[in-house]
């Protein structure tokens, strides 16, 4: 039996063929060439991994023409934070603070500690760290400045049981990376930092596949194992561009940004049957694919009926109900897992955290979510518990800081 605390390695079989070396070479030719032997052999079963390097070494840049933590390819972990303004912040306050936020999140996406920074070694590894920053309508109320028409709360849905503990907020930030700590870490630093000016209001952790176990570019499963996002345009092309980035004064180059937290009854889920399930969503679990198709990204037929006449595709379905024949009707979606543990009977206490981008929010993501309100199937196993929208200022350049648009 492997000894207690004696590291990963102990007890296979390489193990004990370095240790049997290295007791051979301690005993024959002594301990400075039996380092030199363990240190060759080392270097044969983790050279590669090393020469390949690290995610955790991987960095996002800040400054840019669009914030970073949008377009970016989705990391493992997510937090999302909204703060409430003190009372006495004003505008030459909310100047102050976005100035020392974006010189935070400058720094730690660089893999550099903030200034002041109390645990310094917890900033070496950005693992793509990104900070993204959005301002509700008091933020942009105290700033003085033009809110677009969109920026407020959502208009009520029958579904909607929110609460306030999850929704609203003045400032809100994004903190994503592929490393757990990592988005701990920045969030303490950040947070810190805008204790003077803010207090938080509340926070939600979610999370996606961990980095490497699948394929970059897949689309995300939510925990009802359903694909999640199938439909989104692609970060970089001029579709992209048009349904996501503003071109309206202080906001040209941001966006708007919506989160909602939506509940889902697993345990009801699980007692309906995989044929039912895919009717409820409009697609085959186990690829994603629409009911009249064979691959994910194949286009839907929603007009195919079935031997006796019913649209195989039901006009209840998640997939229906979500599309529309308006081309200005599309939002990006960039959204997150969580999972909790109650105490009692359930077996958990799960949802998405649902995050949409879109230039605007009334025009956009509106009619989608009074489509679904209507007649959505998924409505018997969901339940928004949470929601918030905001502004979503333009990048900075060096020397600048986000939001100097509205504030400069």
């Amino acid at each position: 039996m492997p000894r207690p605390g004696t590291g990963a390695r102990t007890g296979r079989t390489g193990s004990t063929r370095r240790q049997f070396l290295l007791g051979g070479a301690v005993a024959g030719v002594g301990a400075a060439t039996a380092i030199g032997a363990d240190l060759a052999l080392n270097s044969t079963t983790e050279g590669p991994a090393e020469a390949a390097g690290l995610n955790g070494d991987r960095t996002v840049p800040f400054h840019g023409t669009h914030q970073a933590g949008i377009g970016t390819d989705a990391q493992a972990h997510g937090l999302f934070l909204a703060l409430d303004l003190l009372d006495d912040t004003g505008r030459d306050d909310l100047t102050r603070l976005m100035r020392i936020l974006s010189d935070d999140a400058a720094r730690l996406t660089r893999g550099e500690p903030a200034l002041a920074d109390s645990e310094p070694e917890l900033a070496v590894a950005p693992a793509r760290l990104t900070v993204t920053f959005g301002f509700g309508p008091r933020f942009v109320a105290r700033a003085r400045g033009r809110s677009p028409e969109w920026l407020r709360a959502l208009p009520p849905f029958a579904v909607d049981r929110l609460l306030p503990e999850f929704s609203d907020g003045d400032l809100l930030l994004q903190i994503a990376a592929d490393d757990a700590l990592t988005v701990a870490h920045a969030a303490r630093m950040l947070l810190k930092d805008a204790r003077s000016f803010a207090s938080v209001r509340w926070s939600q952790q979610g999370f996606r596949r961990a980095y490497g176990s699948v394929r970059p570019g897949t689309t995300m499963r939510n925990l009802f194992g359903q694909v999640d996002g199938t439909s989104n345009p692609v970060p970089g092309t001029a579709d992209f561009d048009q349904i996501v980035w503003s071109t309206d004064g202080w906001l040209s180059g941001g966006t708007s940004m919506v989160v909602r937290r939506i509940g889902m009854d697993l345990d009801t889920w699980d007692r309906l049957d995989r044929g039912g399930r895919e009717q409820s969503v409009g697609r085959y679990l186990s690829n994603g694919a629409p009911l009249t198709g064979t691959d994910e990204l194949d286009e839907p037929d929603l007009e195919a009926t079935t031997a006796i006449g019913f649209p195989v595709i039901a006009e209840f379905s998640h997939l229906r109900r979500a599309r529309s024949e308006d081309p200005a009707e599309r939002i990006f979606r960039r959204a997150y897992n969580y999972d909790e543990r109650p105490a009692g009977g359930s077996v958990s206490r799960s949802g998405l955290i649902f995050v949409s981008f879109q230039a605007d929010v009334d025009r956009q993501f509106t009619p989608i979510q009074r489509r679904l309100d209507q007649l959505d199937l998924l409505n018997e196993w969901t339940v928004p518990i949470g929601s918030a929208v905001f502004a979503v200022p333009p990048g900075c350049a060096e020397g600048g800081f986000v939001g100097d648009t509205l504030l400069t």
